[in-house]
């Protein structure tokens, strides 16, 4: 630069979906009970931009479907005015009619409700005052949060390509993380996926990452219901069972379904009967109570208690057996 030249002020950039990261980004921040405790000013805060979210968000998935629809009349849009920014844009109202008939993206009558109270909350606290109790609010606040969250890993990320999308993933690390420290946000979504992970009870267990138990294991993988975080068997292995909650080493075995070293003792699943030991494979999916198996009293390796014709308990696993010499057999 010249000497003496002046520098360029800072300029604003904030596009659509961008601009709605950034609103939750706030919202979190004023919820997050972690830091501190949620006083009215910080709920007044998260509501306002709460619902600026909202419209920024909503809108951002319209302009995917064609610019003309976020004006309040879209039949007297012109390209100019959109691209000067001279014009009235629709509201929360017409914008989610627009998304379910034209875009046909499923927002049920709960979730419009929940869009109309945040909305109507967002209009008292801005013009008339609003006195309420705030319980009621915050707990308003987490459905519309809930639901925002999930429009923005279904509609609107997925549609993002490149740097934008880049971007986008790493403003939503902090929103991410803090949505966890929203009480009435993880209520409200572990309401709704109670019904879900219902049929799931055998297969769920604890999520290391946001720590609900809303893990979905299959074989070779599994996903969390409530975070969306997924791994393969390994990384369940490192990330989830190399540890129990007592500061020990969990046991891994070869499973005695698919041999591999994936068989962990002490998994907690969500019908797991109180104060039992649970070993899972995190390969196969097999599972088994650890009532349920004997160590093999050669390699330790635990294998499913099977009696003989006689009525006694093997106490060598198939593999040992076959390592016998015959004379040891006889």
């Amino acid at each position: 630069m010249p000497p003496g030249r002046p520098s360029e002020p800072p300029q604003l950039d904030f596009p659509p979906v961008r601009n709605g990261i950034d609103y939750l980004a706030s919202v979190v921040e004023h919820l997050d009970e972690n830091e501190s405790a949620v006083e009215p000013r910080d709920l007044k805060y998260a509501v306002l931009h709460l619902q600026a979210a909202v419209e920024v968000l909503l809108k951002a998935r319209l302009l995917r479907e064609h610019w003309s629809l976020v004006f309040k009349d879209p039949g007297k849009a012109t390209r100019a005015d959109f691209e000067s920014g001279s014009f009235e844009s629709c509201g929360t109202d017409a914008a989610v009619e627009r998304l379910r008939d034209i875009a046909g993206i499923a927002i049920d009558r709960k979730e419009t409700e929940a869009l109309k109270d945040l909305a109507k909350d967002r209009n008292a606290l801005q013009h008339y005052g609003l006195t309420h109790n705030a319980h009621a609010v915050e707990a308003r606040a987490g459905r519309v949060l809930d639901f925002l969250m999930r429009f923005l890993d279904t509609q609107l990320l997925p549609l993002l390509q490149g740097p934008e999308r880049d971007r986008a993933e790493r403003d939503m690390i902090p929103v991410d993380a803090g949505v966890k420290n929203i009480s009435s946000y993880v209520r409200r979504r572990l309401n709704r996926l109670r019904g879900e992970l219902a049929g799931l009870t055998t297969q769920t267990i604890m999520c290391p990452s946001c720590e609900q138990m809303t893990l979905v294991v299959t074989p070779q993988n599994g996903e969390c219901r409530f975070c969306g975080q997924s791994w393969d068997s390994a990384e369940l292995l490192v990330f989830s069972y190399v540890g129990c909650s007592d500061g020990l080493l969990a046991l891994v075995y070869p499973c005695p379904q698919c041999d591999t070293n994936t068989f962990v003792e002490s998994v907690r699943f969500v019908d797991s009967p109180k104060g039992s030991d649970t070993l899972y494979c995190f390969g196969c999916a097999v599972r088994h109570e650890a009532q349920d198996l004997s160590l093999c009293t050669s390699c330790s390796r635990p294998w499913p208690t099977e009696a003989d014709d006689g009525g006694s308990v093997a106490t060598l696993c198939p593999d040992c057996w076959e390592q016998l010499a015959p004379e040891d057999v006889a």
